[in-house]
């Protein structure tokens, strides 16, 4: 099912970011995988199990775990146990919800030196097979995002045809024209980001706490100029338990896309991005 050879190309800037970790080391980058977690425990072993076994050296995960009633932190610690250097939690206990915990995650693992951070679910609507094609694209591309709307990408098949029209409209329709994004899945939960990109976009002043975090990301990567990839993925429906997309997180993600819009109508690119030069491929 998971198609590996297509992808996607926005050729945005030509320039290349100052201090790529991949000319200034001589060892293989650092990479952290970041995993938010609630009510994930019967998901996170497995997760967890198949990231470490992939091909990628200097891999590490990094659980933010938000106080999961079902045991899932306690779980996330006998992993570390098992795996004290590859492996490191944050329990949150505070303000919860998604967009805060990636906020938190991806600011612990660029304090710990990550030069590249994937950010992707435990419940294994995100394959970590992509894993490996995401880090293989970096040496070219700022941004590399799991797409389910692009040549190659896949929708699971047991999804209803009202899923389908909504998750099509929010993405190809609504959250692109409104935002004028040249990304194609707009909600994308699954990418890798260069350390560069995520300090360039000051993670302090991202506000959105629900899945309305994934679009402001995209957003203010694209404004900033940075050079963005999409991989075609096919996105399988969780595997165990339920999705946490209420229908009032869908009603507020979609008014909080007008507040995006009026947020960074003065945000200019980053002077690391260059300049950008146009889409090519895929379109």
């Amino acid at each position: 099912m998971i198609d590996l050879c297509l992808e996607s190309v926005y050729n945005w800037p030509i320039m290349e970011l100052q201090d790529s970790p991949q000319s200034a080391l001589s060892t293989a980058p650092n990479v952290t995988v970041v995993v938010p977690t609630y009510n994930e425990a019967d998901n996170i072993r497995t997760m967890v199990a198949e990231l470490l076994s992939l091909d990628v050296d200097n891999l590490n995960v990094l659980i933010v775990d938000d106080d999961s009633p079902d045991g899932t932190g306690d779980i996330a610690e006998q992993l570390r146990a098992q795996h004290p250097k590859r492996i490191q939690i944050l329990h949150r206990s505070g303000e919860r919800g998604l967009g805060r915990a990636y906020v938190e995650g991806f600011q612990r693992a660029l304090a710990a030196g990550a030069d590249y951070i994937v950010q992707m679910d435990a419940d294994f609507s995100h394959s970590p097979a992509y894993v490996p094609v995401f880090l293989s694209k970096m040496a070219d591309w700022d941004v590399a995002v799991g797409s389910r709307y692009v040549p190659g990408g896949q929708l699971d098949e047991r999804w209803s045809w009202w899923r389908r029209l909504l998750s099509w409209w929010a993405n190809a329709a609504y959250g692109r024209i409104i935002l004028g994004l040249q990304v194609r899945d707009v909600t994308a939960g699954f990418k890798c980001w260069r350390r560069e990109v995520l300090e360039a976009i000051e993670l302090s002043d991202i506000h959105s706490g629900g899945y309305v975090f994934q679009v402001e990301m995209a957003y203010v990567a694209e404004k900033l100029g940075f050079r963005v990839l999409e991989v075609p993925i096919y996105f399988e429906d969780r595997r165990i338990g339920r999705s946490k997309m209420s229908v009032p997180i869908k009603l507020e993600a979609a008014w909080r896309v007008w507040e995006i819009k009026w947020r960074y109508r003065r945000l200019r690119r980053s002077p690391l991005s260059g300049a950008m030069t146009g889409r090519e491929g895929g379109q």
